[in-house]
């Protein structure tokens, strides 16, 4: 594996048994945040962001191993944070540990605090070898090959979005249901606060009053849409016309990872040119959906948000076997229309439009977060159990998603 350039140039932190003999100010509690890939470190910082204007604290990084880590130095050099590299971190005593994926945490000498880092937990993964019936797979962060080492639960906490989450963790990990605390969900919460700004993310999306916004969205993998559809993705911008429509395209941070900025731009520089916008990698992806009139999705979490934001969502047609049937993406996927290549699109997208009425989805919506609004009066009250000590006085206030960052549609090297 390439060596974390986080580690490499920040190999050596202070952070020695004696270093209270060298602190400018004492603390009382030292938290850890632990990043794995960049998407979980996304919604990682949901958390991290509610310990702000806390002198009493001092918040600490890591980037833990995992084979989707690449972006997570860059990340972590935007944040400025103090970085510990992983085998410093895993040798050093944390009031509180923070992960939103699983590698790795049973080696950490902290209490662990785990949140999902989608909507909900949708897919299965097959089990590591000998730890269960061949054949058997788990739900992916509710299954006990990843919530327990050596017969112990590792998560000192794990964070659910929903009430319903509680069954399925029972049933599949059922010694972990001490743990769980159903808090909400973050990115729910940031979408609804953004929706009164969405004429802003329309207009720096390039999307004007007269036009409908297509966001199509990508999962990676091979049965993700840009793995599968690119013919799709094609026809939607060949397709649509340029006075009522624009498309925009977003891709799951581990696309980015895979193949690194300047080949997702060479792949998609004709389609720019012709009018696709690429949301940027380190774009807030809430911010664009608020601004979508239409969502079109694989069997990423992501479209499960178009419906909290108000407007058609439509899914490909290839299937992912590694979708748990009883998991919200299994019914939007058995309830949204299907977009097919060999109909006309805007046809298509005026029918979904035609039959869309919200009431089809509310149900379904209400799966994503049993704690609509209050992910962030939940999740701070949490860690501060967790620290043993008192919160600030006040309520966190959730706030809308900063602008979206589009990739301009130029040759690649050109400035964006």
């Amino acid at each position: 594996m390439i060596p974390n350039r986080t580690e490499a140039f920040r190999a050596h932190v202070s952070v020695r048994l004696d270093a209270d003999r060298w602190a400018t100010r004492r603390v009382r509690r030292r938290v850890l945040a632990v990043v794995h890939t960049v998407t979980a470190g996304q919604r990682l910082m949901d958390a991290v962001r509610l310990l702000e204007g806390d002198a009493r604290l001092q918040v600490f990084f890591t980037a833990a191993p995992d084979v989707f880590n690449h972006g997570v130095a860059e990340l972590l050099d935007r944040l400025k944070g103090l970085v510990l590299p992983w085998h410093q971190a895993v040798q050093t005593e944390f009031d509180l540990a923070l992960a939103a994926s699983h590698g790795g945490l049973h080696e950490l000498q902290a209490p662990v605090v785990v949140l999902p880092h989608g909507a909900g937990h949708n897919k299965l993964v097959a089990p590591k070898a000998g730890a269960r019936a061949a054949g058997a797979r788990d739900v992916y962060g509710l299954g006990r090959q990843r919530l327990v080492h050596d017969g112990v639960v590792v998560p000192e906490a794990l964070v659910l979005a929903h009430h319903e989450e509680l069954g399925r963790l029972g049933r599949v990990c059922p010694e972990a249901v001490p743990a769980a605390a159903v808090i909400g969900d973050a990115c729910y919460d940031r979408l609804a606060a953004s929706k009164n700004s969405r004429a802003l993310y329309r207009q720096t999306l390039g999307a004007g009053h007269r036009h409908r916004l297509v966001l199509v969205c990508s999962t990676w993998g091979p049965a993700s849409l840009l793995g599968q559809d690119w013919d799709l993705l094609e026809g939607l911008v060949g397709g649509l016309p340029g006075d009522e429509y624009r498309v925009a395209l977003l891709l799951h941070p581990n696309v980015w990872s895979t193949y690194g900025e300047w080949q997702i731009r060479s792949w998609l520089a004709g389609l720019g040119r012709r009018g696709l916008t690429v949301v940027g990698q380190d774009a807030d992806w809430t911010g664009v959906m608020a601004a979508a009139d239409y969502v079109v999705g694989d069997h990423g979490s992501v479209p499960l948000y178009g419906m909290l934001a108000g407007v058609p969502v439509l899914v490909t047609e290839a299937q992912e076997s590694g979708v748990d049937p009883g998991s919200p993406m299994a019914e939007l996927r058995s309830l949204a229309p299907r977009l097919r290549t060999d109909r006309s699109y805007p046809s298509q997208l005026r029918r979904s439009h035609a039959a869309y009425t919200p009431h089809t989805y509310e149900r379904l919506a209400s799966r994503i977060t049993s704690e609509p609004g209050r992910f962030a009066r939940n999740m701070r009250a949490l860690m501060y159990q967790k620290l043993r000590m008192r919160p600030p006085a006040g309520h966190p206030v959730t706030e809308p998603a900063p602008l979206p960052t589009p990739l301009s549609p130029g040759r690649n090297g050109d400035q964006r």
